[in-house]
C-alpha cells in the first residue's frame, strides 16, 4: 500500500521538489519549499488533511482561533527545531539510529485519529479533550485548546517517513550546518509542512465562512462535525493499511 501512496505522492511533489533545488543558492527559500514537499510526503499527508478537517471544521462552527492555528504550528517549529539540535548536538551517528524511534510514534498516528474521530461522533468522551467543541469554563478552554493544538502539532511533526527522513536529515540538515542561517532553517521547514493547513485557514477566513456553521443552527453544527469524524475515521483506517 505504501508503494501506491508515494508512487503519487511523488507525482504531485516533483514540480515543488525541482523548485526547491532551483532555490538551493538562496537556503531560506529552500527550507521552506521542501518543507512544501515535505508535507506531500506520504506520512505528512495523512498527517495534514487531518489537520485541515479538525481545525476546518472547528472554524466553520465555532470560528477561526487563531491561537490554537499559532500553537499548532509552532508545535511542528519546536518538533523540528528539536530533531535539527539533536542531531546538531549528537552528531550524523545519532541520526542513523533516529529511524527506530520514528517506527512507532508514525504507527500511532493511525488509531489516535480514528479514536479522535469517534470522539466527534459523540460515540465516546473523555474527561480529557483537545477542547473542540466541550463547552468549559473560557479560559480553561483557551489554555487546554492551545496545549492541545501544540502537542497535535508536535506529534503529527513526528511521524516520519523514508521520503520525510530524506528531506530532513539528507537534504535540509547539511545545508543547516553550513550556512550561517543554520539555527532558524528547521523552523521554515516546520513552516514549510504547515502551508496547506494555513492556506485552508486563511481561505476560510477570506471568504467569510469563519462561524458561517453557527449560525445555521446546531443541527448543521452536528452534521457537519459528525461528518468531519467519519473522515477523521477513514483517514486514520486509511493511514493503518499504509503504514502497518
Amino acid at each position: 500500500m505504501y508503494y501506491y501512496v508515494e508512487q503519487i505522492s511523488h507525482f504531485f511533489r516533483e514540480p515543488f521538489m525541482n523548485a526547491a533545488n532551483s532555490m538551493e543558492s538562496i537556503p531560506i527559500i529552500f527550507a521552506l519549499l521542501i518543507g512544501l514537499v515535505g508535507a506531500m510526503a506520504p506520512c505528512q499527508f495523512s498527517s495534514n488533511v487531518s489537520a485541515i478537517t479538525l481545525y476546518g471544521t472547528q472554524s466553520l462552527n465555532k470560528g477561526i482561533s487563531w491561537s490554537n492555528t499559532i500553537f499548532f504550528v509552532l508545535g511542528k517549529i519546536v518538533a523540528f527545531s528539536g530533531l535539527g539540535l539533536i542531531v546538531f548536538l549528537l552528531g550524523q551517528e545519532f541520526q542513523q539510529q533516529l529511524p527506530l524511534f520514528f517506527e512507532p510514534m508514525r504507527k500511532v498516528i493511525g488509531p489516535m485519529l480514528i479514536l479522535i474521530g469517534i470522539y466527534m461522533l459523540g460515540v465516546i468522551k473523555f474527561k480529557w479533550t483537545i477542547n473542540l467543541w466541550k463547552q468549559q469554563d473560557q479560559s480553561v478552554k483557551k489554555r487546554k485548546g492551545k496545549w492541545g493544538a501544540f502537542m497535535l502539532g508536535f506529534s503529527f511533526s513526528l511521524a516520519f517517513c523514508p521520503t520525510m527522513f530524506i528531506l530532513f536529515f539528507v537534504l535540509l540538515m547539511p545545508l543547516t550546518l553550513s550556512t550561517v542561517y543554520g539555527p532558524i532553517m528547521p523552523s521554515l521547514f516546520a513552516i514549510g509542512t504547515s502551508i496547506p493547513f494555513l492556506i485552508t485557514i486563511l481561505l476560510i477566513w477570506y471568504l467569510g465562512l469563519s462561524g458561517k456553521v453557527l449560525k445555521k443552527g446546531k443541527k448543521v453544527g452536528l452534521i457537519v462535525q459528525r461528518v468531519a469524524g467519519t473522515v477523521m475515521i477513514l483517514i486514520g483506517i486509511f493511514d493503518i493499511m499504509t503504514f502497518w
